[in-house]
């Protein structure tokens, strides 16, 4: 039995072998095309319906080559450069001061407790207006502040450039 199986997946090997090479393999073939009859109607019409669509297409191809714009849209041109008025400074009387940072647009939002009436651990809630702070006192709150104290209503900061108290309170 297991002769018998094994001389048939050799012969079938060998036609699947010779069928993939005579697919492969170009033939020596030659085609016989048949001659052409007579040209019908339709025929004619379509050819000359090709030709004249060859002839409208070379004929909305431009003969001259466009010159360049004035301008390109899709370039940037800087304005032409005027030169710089010279720089005045400024007298001796005048003393430079450096301006003052502005402060950031801090908002108490809320006032958490936690803890018995003796022990209470208050947690302050502060906006900066990109995210929230949860601080407890000592903790900073931006890179400028720091947190004096949390009463119930009003949170003391401290600034650490100059020392002075920025207090917040809920509204």
């Amino acid at each position: 039995m297991n002769l018998k199986r094994t001389a048939m997946i050799v012969v079938a090997g060998a036609a699947f072998a010779a069928w993939l090479s005579a697919a492969i393999a170009p033939a020596n073939r030659t085609t016989v095309v048949p001659p052409r009859a007579k040209a019908s109607a339709a025929e004619t019409r379509s050819a000359a319906l090709e030709q004249e669509i060859a002839r409208l297409h070379d004929r909305l191809r431009p003969d001259a080559t466009p010159r360049e714009p004035g301008r390109n849209l899709f370039a940037f041109h800087a304005a032409p450069s005027r030169p710089a008025p010279p720089p005045t400074l400024p007298a001796l009387s005048e003393a430079i001061v450096p301006p003052a940072s502005p402060q950031p647009t801090l908002k108490l939002e809320g006032i958490a407790e936690d803890g018995a009436a003796e022990s209470v651990i208050r947690t302050a809630i502060i906006s900066d207006g990109v995210q929230l702070h949860l601080v407890k006192e000592g903790d900073a709150v931006t890179a400028r502040y720091l947190v004096a104290k949390i009463s119930a209503d009003v949170v003391e900061l401290t600034d650490v450039g100059d020392g002075s108290i920025r207090r917040l309170a809920l509204k």
